[in-house]
């Protein structure tokens, strides 16, 4: 089997009939995107433990999460990933047939609807918020008075929608010509000026109101995010048209293909959302606590899939217009195989260490011993979780770009049915209960999708030879789960619990970890852990 990047790439010159120098390739892309993403997800690790230190896991950090949920989930639902997922099919399509002036014009045109609707929803969320928020604030926030500090912050936070709904078109610009450099270090540069404002802007508050230094830096943040973007539009030779034509054909054919966009994403990200409000039921503390171990369960789930999926996307999108499902297929099944290569081993590392890794990361200031206790517990169970994230992702963006997205909607509506029927069913267990709601809801749109892609492509996925890589890799896993927490528990017990001495355990237990996974996947001769180690091999030999 020959390595991933060289595949890609003789897939995309067999279709077209000629080499592709302009375009990157996709190990250099992928590389690119996955270090840069993998670089963000670590700065945003210290900006969660820059507010945990500030602010715990206490009322405050429970009403900033649902306020922050509000436009984040509204964001899913009319901008950014929707906007682009729908978006760039469409404009690759233009570009593909050399017609760079109705790209241009689409594009410019959609700017413009973009920003005069989000702004007028942006205008009347923040008249309303004073009457809607008391409506959904969970019984348990109402009752410890955060409902007029979860109010106040939703205003402050709205704005994103109109300001990520841009750069969402912005990005799905630059990604159609294969530019994914600036995307992410912008997401770097968030997480950095959010730290930044956090640490500023913190003495001019008091009491319940400091949580607002993290809330206008987020605000900021998001501004100087997509003002990034701007100035690399030129450079790829993109020209915009100052065009309202609403009835443009592919304006309105964007929007259609937006609208299942929308709801299929929007719904995923309303998960998060019905996470926040069922815990809050538990207590004023858990939607924080959820939300504090999503974003250690986000970090692997950052630098592999999302960089996977992301890079792939573009080219899926035009292996589909030019009706090439031969090359879908053996792209999906590549990225899949590397998605379980990666993500099974961060689900063992977060298996056996999920207490020691929430206490290393959180555990100071306000954040005490009970808050890591809760955020472990949501944590662990969050694990199983990954695997099936990762490919509902590569999925979902396959499905996209076929230009299907109303199989991914009515999949992502009973996927949220499943995990709201199944966290309610499981509440009185607590924020365990809650996660694996999530757990089981992820694990059913996995299968869902996998049988209804086959039927998309004819019957077809190319997934015959992958059921035994991935039983070898779960080998891996299991030792990996094994060596990782008996590295930890016998330093535990050498060397105690400072913060030197926290940081070498884990360190030492991911370390041992890893090895013995790389040494059984390569010693088992897994194509996937084989061709990855060849190409690191060649890049540091051609360095």
């Amino acid at each position: 089997m020959k390595d991933f990047p060289t595949e890609v790439e003789e897939v995309v010159e067999a279709a077209t009939g000629e080499e592709l120098p302009a375009r990157a390739s996709t190990a250099r892309n992928t590389a690119i995107f996955g270090g840069l993403t993998g670089l963000s997800r670590i700065a945003g690790l210290f900006r969660e433990i820059l507010s945990a230190n500030y602010y715990g896991t206490g009322g405050p950090m429970s009403a900033f999460t649902v306020a922050f949920l509000i436009p984040n989930t509204v964001r899913s639902l009319f901008a950014d990933s929707a906007l682009s997922g729908a978006f760039i099919p469409v404009f690759s399509e233009l570009l593909e047939k050399k017609r760079r002036g109705e790209a241009f014009r689409l594009a410019s045109t959609l700017f413009m609807v973009m920003f005069a609707a989000l702004g007028v929803l942006t205008v009347l969320y923040i008249l309303i918020a004073p009457w809607l928020i008391p409506l959904i604030l969970p019984s348990k926030m109402v009752a410890a008075g955060l409902t007029g500090l979860t109010t106040g912050l939703s205003q402050l936070l709205f704005p994103i929608v109109m300001i990520l709904g841009l750069n969402g078109l912005v990005v799905g610009i630059l990604q159609a010509y294969d530019r994914f450099t600036i995307p992410a270090l912008s997401a770097l540069v968030w997480n950095i000026v959010i730290m930044i404002a956090m640490v500023t802007l913190q003495p001019f508050f008091d009491g319940e109101d400091a949580i607002y230094a993290y809330a206008i830096g987020i605000l900021i943040g998001t501004v100087v995010q997509f003002l990034m973007s701007l100035p690399v539009l030129r450079k790829v030779g993109f020209k915009f048209v100052f065009a309202f034509d609403w009835r443009d054909r592919r304006v309105l054919e964007v929007f259609a293909l937006m609208l299942p966009v929308t709801i299929g994403l929007g719904l995923i990200n309303l998960n998060l959302f019905a996470n926040a409000l069922i815990g809050g039921q538990i207590s004023d503390q858990v939607p924080a606590a959820i939300d504090k171990g999503f974003r250690l369960y986000m970090l692997p789930q950052g630098i592999f899939s999302v960089a996977i999926s992301t890079v792939l996307f573009p080219q899926l999108a035009r292996m589909a217009a030019r009706l090439d499902f031969a090359g879908v297929q053996r792209l999906c099944a590549q990225g899949l195989r590397f998605i379980f290569l990666l993500l099974l081993p961060a689900t063992a590392a977060i298996l056996a260490l999920a207490h020691p890794m929430t206490e290393l990361v959180y555990q100071r200031g306000a954040f005490n011993i009970e808050s890591t206790d809760l955020v472990a517990t949501g944590l662990f169970w969050f694990a199983f979780s990954l695997p099936f994230s990762g490919v509902n992702l590569l999925l979902t963006r396959t499905f996209f770009s076929l230009k299907k997205p109303w199989t991914v909607t009515a999949l992502s509506v009973g996927n949220l049915i499943v995990n709201v029927a199944a966290s309610l069913l499981l509440l009185p267990l607590g924020i365990k209960g809650v996660v694996m709601g999530t757990v089981i809801s992820d694990a059913a749109m996995a299968a869902a999708q996998f049988y209804y892609l086959r039927r998309a492509l004819g019957g077809q996925l190319q997934l015959d030879d992958m059921w035994v890589p991935i039983l070898k890799m779960l080998v891996g896993t299991l030792a990996f789960i094994g060596v990782a927490y008996g590295t930890w528990y016998g330093l535990d017990a050498l060397l105690g619990q400072s913060l030197v001495a926290q940081i070498v355990e884990v360190g030492l237990a991911l370390l041992a970890g890893s090895i013995v996974y790389i040494g059984i996947v390569l010693g088992l001769k897994v194509d996937e852990a084989t061709n990855l180690t060849r190409m690191f091999r060649e890049r540091l030999g051609s360095s």
